[in-house]
């Protein structure tokens, strides 16, 4: 392979939006690297029954490409992953892709001012400047369970759903009640003899909001504009939601209310609705959105325990009330490991300084992309650029587009690489964690896959996202150092 000029890690949406805005921008000197065998990252992986978006599809997709055919408001996974083919195909992105090829690790050059990428495979390439498309949930957790091991019956995580195991008539268990859980249970709890969901926390769920698109609505969507103004409502409308998040705890009164109104009116009985009201501020884990969920948990043959699971046994799970739960199949959904996820990488930066070295504090970057001594590294869906109340796909396109104007100041300035200060980075960082300390993640209770060891939230942005927008519309030259080209080396 020869030495592309840029190297895209992950073909996700991260991934594709930042390919096909670089050719759009006239750059064609790019490679994507993508470890699996296809394409699609998070809507490749989750195949599991129910697996759907919980962001309301005119909003999770790209602006620049809308889809006036989406089926339903909230669309299912397989129309996902076959829109992200479907920009691939429109934006011919297909000889920039290499599917199969894992990074193994980034090391970067000092003298030559170049990143040398290596591959499981073997390879090693030169390139440039990186941007990292690889996201956050692809990582799966699985719970510390002593015996998790000598289970003899079928087990799995659910983004790695085994479809060649019938759930026809057995005894099923689910351990862990995140949004995988919330959206594939109700499916389990059909198919299934006899379900038992191990319930550690209780998720706060409102009622999801989902309706087909009929054939009338879709052909109007065609209509220009249409799609659009769609968009722009959705948007405006999510916003409304990170008033609570963004502004204080407090002003999440009115989704609690919206929440628990949803539970009354699902769950007639006393105890189960006791079991299934969570203890701490909504909000501070993520909102699920779900309307088939607790109907689930009120059938017969499906049983809610709220024990923690103490111990797996060849065949049977036990609980802290020392009962025993005889079951066939396990099913985790315990989420991934959002925090692990970035700190795995083996990546060395200038000076030979590793990245967890780099992270030793807790994952931090400037504006969720740049992380200093790590020159022409750039991070998509970064730290502290996660959402809890709108798409991401937002986030990644301003993300983008702060990285294409990095690489025109690149040009423009006729510098190798850039770099930022070590003071920018801090004082970015120190005036995000001050405004996440009185929010909803760090004051409401609750501990939850967005907090990193120390308690500090390094998963979410704490505000609009329309001041993420405005914040990273222009680069700021005296936030970087700009490196020069090595001499003899244009």
């Amino acid at each position: 392979m020869g030495s592309p000029g840029i190297t895209i890690i992950g073909a996700g949406f991260a991934g594709l939006c930042m390919a096909i805005k670089l050719k759009d921008a006239g750059y064609h000197d790019f490679t994507i690297l993508e470890k699996a065998g296809d394409l699609g990252g998070t809507w490749r992986d989750n195949t599991y029954p129910g697996c759907a978006c919980d962001v309301p599809s005119p909003l999770y997709s790209f602006s620049f490409e809308l889809n006036p055919g989406w089926s339903r408001l909230f669309s299912p996974q397989s129309e996902i992953w076959d829109y992200l083919r479907a920009c691939v195909e429109a934006y011919d992105l297909l000889p920039h892709l290499r599917l199969g090829t894992e990074v193994r690790e980034l090391e970067y050059d000092d003298e030559r001012a170049v990143w040398r990428v290596s591959t499981a495979g073997g390879e090693t390439f030169e390139t440039n400047a990186v941007v990292s498309g690889v996201g956050a949930l692809h990582v799966p957790s699985f719970p510390d369970i002593p015996g998790r091991d000598r289970f003899t019956g079928a087990a799995f995580h659910s983004a790695q759903w085994d479809h060649s195991c019938d759930l026809t008539g057995k005894r099923v268990a689910v351990i862990g009640t995140g949004a995988s859980a919330v959206q594939f249970v109700p499916a389990v709890a059909e198919r299934a003899g006899r379900l038992t969901v191990f319930q550690r926390t209780a998720p706060w769920i409102q009622p999801k909001p989902d309706v087909a698109i009929p054939e009338g609505m879709r052909r109007a969507l065609q209509v220009p504009g249409a799609a659009r103004a769609l968009r722009g409502a959705v948007y405006w409308l999510l916003e409304t939601r990170a008033v609570g998040f963004a502004i204080d705890p407090r002003l999440m009164a009115v989704h609690r209310q919206v929440a628990e109104r949803h539970l009354a009116k699902q769950v007639a009985d006393p105890e189960l609705r006791a079991k299934l009201t969570p203890d701490y501020t909504i909000g501070c884990k993520r909102i699920l959105l779900s309307s088939d969920y607790y109907p689930a948990l009120t059938r017969d043959d499906v049983e809610l325990v709220t024990d923690r699971v103490t111990e797996i046994r060849e065949r049977s799970i036990v609980d802290a009330a020392g009962r025993e739960h005889e079951t066939d199949v396990i099913v985790y959904g315990t989420g991934f490991r959002v925090v692990d996820a970035l700190t795995d990488q083996r990546i060395t930066g200038r000076g030979g300084i590793k990245i967890q070295d780099a992270w030793r504090d807790g994952v931090e970057a400037y504006l969720g992309v740049s992380t200093a001594g790590f020159p022409n590294l750039f991070f998509l869906l970064g730290p502290n650029t996660g959402l809890g109340h709108s798409s991401v796909v937002f986030m990644i396109e301003a993300q983008v587009r702060y990285v294409l104007e990095c690489l025109r100041l690149l040009s423009r300035t006729r510098a190798r690489a850039l770099d930022v200060r070590p003071g920018a980075q801090r004082a970015y960082n120190d005036r995000l964690q001050r405004r996440l300390e009185r929010l909803v993640w760090s004051e409401g209770g609750c501990t939850s896959w967005y907090l990193d060891q120390h308690g500090r939230n390094r998963s979410l942005w704490p505000g609009f996202t329309f001041e993420y927008w405005a914040r990273t519309r222009k680069v700021k030259p005296e936030a970087y150092e700009l490196i020069a080209a090595p001499p003899g080396r244009g």
